[in-house]
């Protein structure tokens, strides 16, 4: 049976993160948070504003490379990560013993997978919701123990 600690709660989507726990009276309050520098930005300020060019072989003609990956979905991605860097963080520094994933689902499985091991082992729920607007004090009726 896993010992009762301190669990932090984090709470994402692909722009926007923060850590809570609850103080000693249950009240939650942030204790990091993070914003996407990407966040307001569109794919054309993160990409090149031309796609590139391939020669075809049959023809003299030209035409435009597909993108790998759209640039905000990968700016998103490069965030979730950034995430899941400062959960290990946070756990090396004995800051958390559970933890608790509230994310809109995409994000919620992206975060899941980018979890370190030791990390991914003390989740102990995760709630598919966008709570990243809602403020400390409104926490409890979305986080009830349940």
């Amino acid at each position: 049976m896993k010992r009762k600690g301190k669990i932090w709660y984090a709470i994402a989507d692909g722009g926007r993160a923060r850590f809570v726990e609850r103080d000693e009276n249950g009240t939650f309050r942030t204790v990091a948070s993070f914003v996407s520098k990407d966040l307001h930005s569109r794919a054309s300020d993160l990409g090149t504003d031309r796609p590139g060019r391939v020669m075809e072989s049959a023809t003299t003609g030209r035409s435009a490379m597909e993108p790998r990956q759209d640039p905000k979905e990968a700016a998103k991605e490069d965030f979730v990560s950034l995430v899941a860097d400062e959960l290990s963080s946070g756990h090396q520094r004995g800051a958390f013993d559970q933890l608790m994933l509230v994310a809109p689902a995409g994000v919620l499985t992206e975060l899941k997978g980018k979890l370190d091991k030791p990390v991914a082992q003390l989740v102990v729920r995760d709630l598919q919701k966008d709570l990243t607007n809602v403020p400390d004090h409104d926490l409890t009726q979305h986080l009830a123990p349940g």
